[in-house]
């Protein structure tokens, strides 16, 4: 049994923090006990408030497929692009990367816009911001200005990369969370499948500017679906909304539901709720919880596999393969992405987050230690050059598999209340730097050492981030997000 202080009966503040805790009457008053298990029961209307919660999924993860378009289109038009402005290594990497640097800054305001302007809100700031940057990039006149638009682009990624996940977790059932925020990795990998695929069509004309302004293209229907979903229950409390947000809340997982899930903090300015947070990140067991989310981010970074799906054209091109044989290869790594991460999403709620990250960095790390040789053979060998893609292909398969489908998941469910706006652009923040520094120095590290060392380096910061994941990461399959909080702070002590 949980009770609230008095002058909390009759406020809108409301601090909901336990597992068993009552139902919040949308004056703030009476307040009675309901029971984890009983709230979990299957109810009449479970399956409606399933599909209901899959189709706002959808919607709000087509925020993850213009990531996925925007990341992956330029690892094809980037070979046109060098020709067009006759970039060097180091700018072709920088044209890469600038996306990243803005999505580093998008990650790390995007948690604090979102409890400023709401989850959707900010997905619909996020979607005007891909339509314009996509339009730019199009008539882009030099790599300075192309790169100014793909800045843009990631700050909108950043942030709604941050921010879907996030909205995806407060809005799904708790026996569902795990495929629906998965959901996002998925519509991730379509994402650059669906870039690849516009980069192979084209190939032959090498227009890179059709190819990079065709991201307008969703960001134009993720504008059109958001208008029409609710902002998330846990945003809408924290605003003083009990009553609408106990609506959404029912909409989205059936008439028994309460309150008494939606693990939220206190409704405040936002100043003083950043100023809360800041104070939050203070006590232990919240300063532990964001720095594992952090380094979590990082781990799905420094597998690597940004380097594969950046440049796995550009490093078939340097083992002999002509330009147009090298865009069309990035279909293969492509259409093994979506199929792995389907199946990762599909299992995830059964083998577990933790377990599933585990088996993955050991897949990642194993198929590059083989990678890295077989790749320095390989040059102007078409047998040598198919050997070293099916490699890449078996890679990427652990990596979107299993490694990008639980990082996601972990840290939108780790991240706690206290802290959220905050903690959830720090962890944003780590995964983009660390995603800026692989795309940054990767070329230029292929031309210093060759591409097998490169690889090879890779599959030992895999097996780094093993060793942390085996160590500090939880696991919080199966528990609600109050109690994946109470956890938390229990492994803290």
């Amino acid at each position: 049994m949980v009770f609230l202080p008095e002058e909390c009966q009759n406020s809108h503040l409301y601090r909901v923090s336990a597992v068993r805790i009552g139902g919040l009457c949308p004056d703030g008053g009476k307040i009675s006990s309901v029971s984890t298990t009983e709230q979990n029961k299957t109810g009449p209307n479970r399956e409606t408030t399933t599909t209901r919660s899959i189709a706002v999924a959808i919607i709000a993860a087509l925020g993850g497929l213009l990531f996925g378009y925007d990341t992956g289109v330029i690892s094809g038009a980037l070979l046109y692009i060098q020709r067009s402005f006759e970039l060097t290594p180091g700018q072709e990497s920088t044209v890469t990367a600038m996306l990243l640097v803005g999505a580093a800054i998008g990650a790390f305001l995007g948690g604090r816009v979102a409890d400023s302007l709401g989850r959707r809100g900010t997905i619909l700031l996020g979607a005007v911001g891909f339509i314009i940057g996509s339009i730019w990039c199009a008539f882009a006149t030099s790599a300075f200005s192309l790169g100014a638009a793909r800045t843009l682009l990631g700050v909108c990624i950043g942030g709604v990369s941050i921010v879907v996940p996030m909205y995806i977790s407060e809005m799904a059932p708790p026996h569902v969370r795990g495929r629906l925020v998965s959901l996002n990795s998925l519509m991730i990998v379509i994402g650059q499948l669906v870039a690849f695929l516009t980069n192979s069509a084209l190939a032959s004309s090498g227009n890179w500017r059709l190819m990079l302004g065709f991201g307008a293209v969703p960001g134009i229907v993720l504008l059109i679906g958001m208008l029409v979903l609710p902002d998330t229950p846990a945003y809408l409390v924290r605003r003083g909304q009990e009553g609408k947000a106990l609506a959404v809340l029912r909409q989205m997982q059936g008439d028994e539901a309460t309150l008494a899930e939606v693990a939220v903090g206190e409704a405040s300015s936002s100043a003083d709720q950043r100023a809360a947070e800041r104070l939050a990140v203070k006590t232990p067991w919240v300063r532990r919880t964001v720095i594992i989310a952090m380094l979590i981010g990082v781990t799905q970074q420094v597998t690597g596999a940004n380097a594969i799906m950046y440049f796995a054209p550009t490093m078939m091109n340097k083992v002999g393969l002509s330009t147009e044989s090298s865009v069309y290869t990035s279909i293969i790594i492509g259409i093994a992405s979506v199929i792995s991460c389907a199946i990762g999403m599909s299992i995830i709620d059964r083998v577990g987050r933790r377990r599933m990250l585990i088996i993955g960095l050991v897949g990642c790390a194993s198929s590059l230690l083989v990678l890295a040789p077989v790749y320095g053979l390989s040059s102007n060998s078409s047998t040598g050059a198919m050997m070293s893609l099916l490699l890449m292909t078996v890679f990427i398969v652990f990596q979107q598999a299993a490694v990008s489908v639980a990082t996601w998941l972990l840290i939108s469910e780790i991240v706690p209340t206290e802290a959220r706006g905050l903690g959830m652009g720090l962890a944003g923040l780590a995964l983009w730097v660390a995603n800026w520094f692989v795309a940054q120095a990767f070329l230029p590290m292929v031309d210093a050492v060759g591409g097998a060392w490169s690889f090879f380096f890779f599959a030992i910061t895999g097996a780094i981030a093993l060793v942390f994941t085996i160590k500090a990461v939880p696991e919080t399959s199966g528990k609600t997000l109050a109690e994946v909080r109470e956890y938390m702070i229990a492994a803290a002590k």
